[in-house]
């Protein structure tokens, strides 16, 4: 035999040799096998990501005790029928047994459907699950998890340490707490997974390190910070999902995004591939362009979590911006503890674009407010960095097991505001399955949408905790998470009053959601004329022949059923011709929505700018009649109602347009009814509204008064003036912020260079200056020295006399010495208003002003 046949023979022999090893000695197939299982399937199927699901069928003994099942109804926010359409039902304890590496880390992942199985009602389900002798879950309830947190499904995941045995026992045991509970699962994932969890700096003890090699976690939260939702099918291979920051926001300063417009490259050692995906890194929210502004804020999140354990919060940096060290130096602060000074990605990541990673642990204890978890990203200013900025492209929340070996946490708990809805929805439907409060009421016409500080659902009480199985969850909180708008799963009607007064109910049509589906064509897309913070606007038509507008509830809305009453109780009691007419209301079988009169010209945003472009075909003038128009609403809000009414969220999108180009405030949603005790100036209240708006005083202080509207009402006229959005990240820095960059203008003399090319030659200098004269002292720092709203409608109204007559309004002005509000507007009151319709308006004229020539077309 030549060489060549012997070296040929050697390794044939050495390929039988090594096929024919024990499985025993060697990874065996099963060992690196990855379990997915559509629990209670027949088949194998492929969910909507592409991921293929088999059948439980194999792992399953026939102890008979489990049942398999169809979910009776599905929701239409179900991600993918695979597998949450079908259950495997447990009536006592039972084990699936699986064989996993010995060496590896495991990805166990839980999906639960709440649904009715069989006839077997999903609030009647309570159970444990335990991983070998690891709780995960103890007397966990899907139903009230889902409803509490207005979710459809539920994940659950957890990182389990790897088991020397090779053998990976789950067990479901229905809860001995309560009569004839079952447990149940739709969907289980055991995917072995590299070991990306080895230590984290103590908070507090920053010499410290804990060790993580030993400890099992559940993803409480995930998030692609600055970016949006990432499917578990474009992550980097340990197919986790990724949610959107944005509901975990805290304050109405909540920075800017940005995205990398250099390439991304993963480092060679320090950050595998598999922390997390470039899409993560490839985006990110800093602070905005202000560095006075940056320098007095900390750019926060809150969470929600369980007290009593400890947490691992894993921060992913990358700087795709800036190029060397020290230009953006920031303090990283958690629950209100340092974790970390002078945080300089540059100098971790050692250059541009390159990933990085920093995690910290700190333990949550049980004192009252030890449920949350904050963390604040804040200039170092004492390290004099180039830039007031701090920078996040990522955050991951983990909760680590306990020294008993517990990973379970209580149920959440269903706001009051839920409890009763659906105690009054029982009543009303003498038995019928109950229908669940969805999270997000319909709102404002298109444009940017509002941002609702504390969105939070929970709140945890301490009695309750005994009722356990999970307090929080990661939380897809929506991205096809949300209770829908149209449960299916729903029967039998609500109580149209179950979330409103008395009063309300009195002012304010109730329409039956067979009337709100006939109206829209049964919410048909093509009716659909704007989205906004609380969903979708349709056009519809009731009473054989009346257009209206209909807002109904999104699922996915920021802003809940709190913003839905605010909206029916502030607009029944308010008649003015400068605010939006409602109509009507309909809550019924899950779904909210508000009826009003239809706007035929949409909102004044998209007659002057659409994206980041000028599309007027708006004239001056026409601009000011506008300006003036809202700024009656807003002055009877201020001084014509009972009380004092602070909208909380002027802007352009929210000031509608009708058939004649007459302008009306619309969504009061976040409005508050303010101060109405002599020895009170403000409302101390959580900040809310719409960042680019947002009066700076406000937010520092939490205190809200009427100059809060001014302020943003400032940042409108400016708008107007020069057509462009109130933030566009697309400028340079100094021009991100449309009220510091026209306040710049104006203070130079030189507002002319940004004015809207479009209305720029047709401008009377006089009306110019009283139009940017106003609008630069409704931008004032402090409240005090803003114009009330009079004030402000005043010198529009002059403005407008400055455009029509010039030589005739100063000689008016001159006659009453320079006064700038020389009128006594005497507003109505809501009982007034009510018996005198619609152009109360028209008694609040300027007496000075009436006596002008050439007041045409007022």
């Amino acid at each position: 035999m030549n060489s060549n046949g012997r070296i040929f023979f050697l390794l044939v022999f050495f390929f039988i040799t090594l096929n024919s090893i024990p499985v025993s000695s060697k990874d065996s197939a099963s060992e690196s096998k990855s379990y997915i299982l559509a629990c209670g399937a027949s088949g194998e199927g492929t969910d909507t990501d592409g991921r293929k699901w088999e059948p439980d069928t194999k792992y399953v003994n026939s102890s008979g005790n489990t049942i398999t099942a169809s979910a009776e109804t599905q929701d239409p926010s179900l991600p993918s029928t695979i597998p949450y359409m079908t259950a495997r039902i447990f009536t006592s304890a039972f084990t699936y047994k699986f064989s996993v590496p010995k060496k590896s880390r495991l990805w166990v992942r839980l999906h639960f459907y709440p649904s009715t199985y069989s006839s077997l009602q999903a609030n009647a389900s309570y159970f444990a699950v335990t991983a070998n002798k690891l709780q995960l879950l103890k007397n966990f309830s899907a139903s009230i998890t889902a409803q509490a947190l207005t979710m459809v499904y539920i994940i659950k995941e957890f990182s389990l340490t790897p088991i020397e045995s090779g053998n990976l026992d789950l067990t479901f045991t229905p809860s001995s707490d309560y009569e004839d509970s079952y447990g149940f699962v739709n969907g289980i994932e055991v995917i072995p997974m590299p070991d990306i969890y080895q230590s984290a700096v103590v908070v507090g003890l920053s010499q410290d390190n804990l060790d993580l090699t030993n400890s099992s976690l559940q993803t409480m939260y995930r998030l692609n910070v600055g970016g949006q939702y990432i499917p578990a099918s474009n992550d980097s291979g340990l197919t986790r999902t990724w949610y959107d920051d944005t509901p975990y926001l805290f304050g109405a300063a909540i920075g800017v995004t940005g995205k990398s417009n250099i390439t991304i490259k993963y480092p060679t050692a320090d950050v595998p591939k598999s922390i997390a995906p470039l899409d993560v890194y490839s985006t990110a929210r800093t602070m905005g362009p202000d560095p006075r502004v940056n320098a007095n804020y900390n750019l926060t999140w809150v969470f929600y979590v369980d007290s009593n354990f400890t947490y691992l919060l894993r921060f992913h940096f990358c700087e795709f911006y800036l190029t060397r060290s020290n230009q953006r130096a920031f303090d990283i602060y958690i629950n209100n503890q340092t974790a970390q000074t002078d945080a300089d990605v540059i100098s971790w990541a050692g250059s541009q674009g390159v990933p990085f990673y920093k995690d910290y642990s700190i333990h949550v204890g049980d004192q009252s407010g030890d449920d949350q978890l904050w963390v604040a990203l804040h200039p170092d200013i004492e390290e004099k960095p180039q830039y007031y900025d701090s920078i996040l492209n990522g955050l991951e929340i983990f909760k680590l097991n306990d020294q008993s070996g517990n990973l379970a946490g209580p149920n959440p708990v269903p706001s009051a505001m839920q409890v009763k809805a659906e105690a009054e929805k029982d009543f009303s439907s003498s038995g019928s399955s109950r229908s669940k409060v969805v999270s997000g009421v319909a709102g404002g016409a298109a444009g940017l949408a509002v941002v609702s500080i504390f969105i939070f659902v929970l709140k945890k009480k301490k009695d309750l905790r005994s009722q356990s199985g999970s307090r929080t969850t990661w939380l897809p909180l929506y991205v096809n998470s949300h209770t829908s708008g149209s449960k299916s799963t729903i029967s039998g009607k609500s109580n149209a009053s179950s979330h409103l007064s008395n009063l309300a109910q009195g002012l304010c049509r109730h329409f039956s959601l067979a009337e709100i589906k006939h109206a829209t064509k049964n919410f048909e897309e093509s009716n659909v004329i704007g989205v906004g913070g609380f969903g979708k606007v349709y056009k519809g038509v009731i009473d054989q022949g009346t257009k209206v507008a209909i807002k109904r509830s999104n699922p996915s809305s920021e802003q809940g059923v709190n913003e839905f009453q605010t909206e029916i109780e502030m607009l029944s009691k308010l008649r003015h011709k400068h605010l939006v007419s409602l109509i009507g209301f309909c809550e019924e079988d899950g779904e909210m929505a508000l009826v009003y009169d239809h706007m035929a010209n949409g909102t004044l945003r998209e007659h002057i700018y659409k994206g980041n472009k000028p599309t007027s075909s708006l004239s001056w003038r026409q601009r000011l009649e506008i300006c003036i128009g809202a700024a009656r609403g807003l002055h009877y809000l201020h001084t014509g109602a009972k009380y004092t009414i602070i909208h909380r969220d002027v802007k352009t999108t929210n000031i509608l347009l009708d058939e004649k180009w007459v302008a009306k405030v619309s969504d009061f949603g976040l409005s508050k009814t303010g101060p109405n005790l002599n020895n009170q100036s403000h409302v101390s209240t959580v900040v809310k509204g719409s960042f680019g708006y947002l009066d700076p005083e406000y937010f520092r202080r939490q205190q809200l008064t009427e100059k809060s509207d001014v302020y943003s009402f400032g940042v409108v006229l400016f708008e107007v003036l020069c057509a462009r959005p109130a933030l566009n990240p697309n400028l340079s820095k100094e021009q991100v912020s449309l009220a510091d960059w026209a306040l710049n203008r104006q203070k130079k003399g030189i507002i002319e260079d940004i004015i809207d090319p479009h209305i720029k030659a047709e401008i009377q200098s006089e009306s110019l200056k009283k139009f940017a004269e106003t609008a630069e002292k409704c931008l004032s720092d402090q409240g005090i020295h803003r114009p009330s709203m009079g004030d402000v409608l005043w010198n529009l109204e002059f403005a407008l006399q400055m455009q029509d007559n010039p030589d005739g309004a100063k000689l008016a002005l001159e006659s009453k010495g320079n006064d700038t509000y020389a009128m006594n507007r005497q507003m109505p009151t809501i009982e007034e208003e009510s018996s005198s319709g619609e152009d109360t308006d028209d008694m609040s004229n300027n007496k000075m002003l009436s006596q002008m020539e050439n007041r045409r077309g007022r």
